[in-house]
């Protein structure tokens, strides 16, 4: 760790209000717990000891201790038994296992003078801890931070690392809600990642979950009843408590743990895991309100709040002040479903919903999603509102994330079904879009890593977890029959998480070394080229050349636009001369950029031929492809 001076970089409003922090003269401790009479703290270890803690008025206990310093480990006795801290910093000997004291002021942070990152700037790149590297430890993902950086994207995003019961999971099943989960690493390990991440110039942001409590090892419940709603429902049960009797505290508990996670780690924004299932009726959404106070609280830098909710609704990222609730930007995955029916021809569950066709291609990109008031035949039910007037940049769109692939029965990978030459060409198009894009770990060289969906609960919830999994699938037509389900693979076992675990040899072998050479060449394009880095409204237009081919213009604010030509068909001779949309360039003057069948990035493969002498350009595709012209005014 760097001896260099601690950062005094100003991060105004934050202190803590639950868990326990150190201060001058001790350790402060402070639960919430408003049906108890009395709550005590149990210090554990070589000294042992018990403090009685004072009842304020708001139903919260807490006290400072003197001679209790960082490392202690300790727990909370209430009328029904002796509990860890909801809001533990650290969970050392798993979630269950006493909470430790920490100090978040130790880490001495090096990252003087980095400013966050903006949507327009934002290239994504979704990890998972555990499968990431060999090591599955932050450390394992900071070693790899200069590969990230390479690969040209400019954000990492953690898939959620709030500590988890067992060794294995993704992320969705948290416990400890505040403590980094220990089989990742230390807290200062998560803080050295984010500190290394900001010297390399890359964001980080990290996913967590806001709309349910993990099945084991949560204990805000055993505190307070009030958690959870009295009214609403959601796929896990009982919907949280956000705008019922008591709320107040519900609201600050999940507030407060994204401040904690932006000012005690520095990362540079959050990813809400699924706000469709955050029921809250109250005038003041609670996304509304976690937003602005996140915002409120940093003066250093930018921060990014960004959604995953399948409603399309554009007022959860309208500003607040023309009666949205305020976030950054939201999943918008009708792009990806377009892309998946259009490469592999899928038919079954939401991708009933689309055809994947070009004209719903162009559509999608054009609004930044499909859905804006139709009825969806999977969901029976009207889907989406109308986005007109939202940047594009609002909308995080891509062909594949660790849904898209984990919910799947095999965990299969978008290349792992569809045309390699297909796969190139919806990369592209992928990474030229006006909205923004985000890749999943070895999506850039074509890994052959399944992503899978795993566990590593007890015994009788982990064999009830196996039998609802396979279950989700029998609805389709390839798991029909029961012994076919049992195919699927055991998320229990731990052979499910080996399987995927990213194989980094093969970076050297055919043909990801040359598919990783492509996604470089695009992250570069994307970050360099003026047109792609203009998010200004009306900057960007896709329109259906035919069944099987789209075209994309960017529009730069001064200089040559990109003409994005996506083609998935056979081959087939496409001309640029007299398409609507092309008004003001002087397509006899074009200059190709790329076509993803290059030599570089297919070794023997045949490009298409680009004619480029006559009064507009003229591409005969052999197959699918993409071409990237770059067209100055007329």
């Amino acid at each position: 760790m760097s001896d260099e001076p601690r950062s005094k970089t100003p991060v105004s409003h934050w202190r803590p209000s639950i868990g326990a922090w150190p201060e001058a003269d001790g350790v402060r401790f402070r639960v919430w717990a408003p049906k108890e009479e009395a709550v005590t703290l149990v210090i554990e270890g070589d000294s042992p000891r018990e403090e009685p803690l004072e009842r304020f008025a708001d139903g919260t206990f807490g006290a400072l201790v003197p001679g209790v310093g960082v490392g202690a480990r300790y727990r909370y006795r209430i009328s029904t038994g002796t509990f860890p801290d909801p809001a533990s910093r650290s969970q050392p000997e798993g979630v269950h296992g006493p909470s430790q004291v920490v100090d978040p002021d130790h880490f001495r942070w090096t990252d003087r003078g980095w400013g966050g990152i903006t949507l327009d700037d934002l290239i994504v790149y979704e990890l998972h801890v555990g499968t990431f590297s060999p090591e599955g430890t932050f450390r394992g993902v900071l070693d790899r931070l200069p590969y990230l950086r390479d690969l040209g994207v400019t954000a990492v995003e953690l898939m959620p690392v709030a500590d988890f019961p067992g060794n294995r999971n993704w992320g969705y099943d948290g416990a400890a809600l505040y403590a980094p989960a220990r089989c990742y690493g230390s807290p200062d390990d998560l803080r050295q990642l984010v500190n290394e991440a900001h010297r390399l110039g890359l964001a980080v942001l990290l996913d967590v979950v806001y709309n349910h409590f993990g099945p084991d090892g949560c204990y805000p419940p055993a505190f307070s009843s009030y958690v959870f709603s009295e009214t609403h429902k959601n796929p896990w049960g009982q919907s949280l408590n956000f705008d019922g009797p008591h709320n107040t505290l519900v609201r600050q508990f999940f507030i407060e743990n994204a401040l904690h996670w932006i000012h005690e780690y520095r990362f540079d924004g959050l990813r809400l895991d699924a706000t469709h299932a955050i029921i809250d009726d109250s005038d003041r959404p609670f996304l509304a309100d976690l937003g602005a106070r996140v915002r409120q609280s940093v003066a250093d830098r930018e921060v990014v709040i960004v959604a995953e909710d399948h409603r399309n609704l554009a007022p959860m990222i309208r500003p607040e002040g023309q009666g949205g609730w305020g976030l950054d930007g939201v999943w918008a995955d009708d792009f990806h479903h377009i892309v998946r029916v259009a490469l592999c021809n899928e038919c079954e569950g939401y991708y009933r919903d689309f055809t994947g066709s070009m004209d719903e291609l162009a559509t999608c990109i054009n609004n930044g999603w499909l859905f804006t008031g139709q009825h969806s035949v999977n969901r029976d039910e009207h889907r989406g509102t109308d986005p007109t007037g939202i940047p594009p940049a609002r909308m995080v769109v891509c062909t594949q994330n660790h849904d898209q692939i984990g919910n799947r029965a095999m965990g299969d990978r978008l290349h792992h079904s569809c045309d390699p030459a297909a796969y190139r060409a919806s990369s592209a198009l992928l990474l030229c879009v006006p909205e923004t894009p985000m890749l999943f770990q070895g999506q850039e060289w074509a890994a052959s890593a399944p992503f899978q969906f795993f566990t590593d609960h007890t015994e009788d919830l982990g064999r009830s977890v196996t039998e609802g999994r396979r279950e989700e699938f029998r609805h389709f037509a390839a798991f029909a029959d029961p012994t076919a389900r049992d195919r699927i693979p055991d998320p229990q076992a731990e052979s499910t998480f080996t399987a995927s675990k990213l194989d980094w040899s093969e970076l050297g072998r055919e043909p990801h070394a040359s598919t990783l050479r492509l996604f470089r060449s695009l992250t570069n394009l994307r970050r360099s080229e003026p047109a792609l880095r203009n998010g200004q409204m009306h900057s960007a237009r896709a329109v259906p050349v035919s069944e099987q081919t789209l075209l994309l213009r960017r529009d730069a604010i001064e200089g040559p636009s990109l003409l994005v030509c996506f083609h998935l068909g056979k081959s087939a001779e496409v001309s640029l001369d007299g398409l609507s949309g092309l008004e003001g360039l002087a397509l006899d003057r074009c200059q190709l950029v790329l076509t993803t069948d290059d030599r570089p990035f297919l070794p023997d493969g045949r490009a298409p031929t680009v004619d480029l002498d006559g009064p507009a350009p003229s591409i005969r595709f052999e197959g699918p492809a993409t071409v990237i012209l770059r067209a100055w005014p007329s």
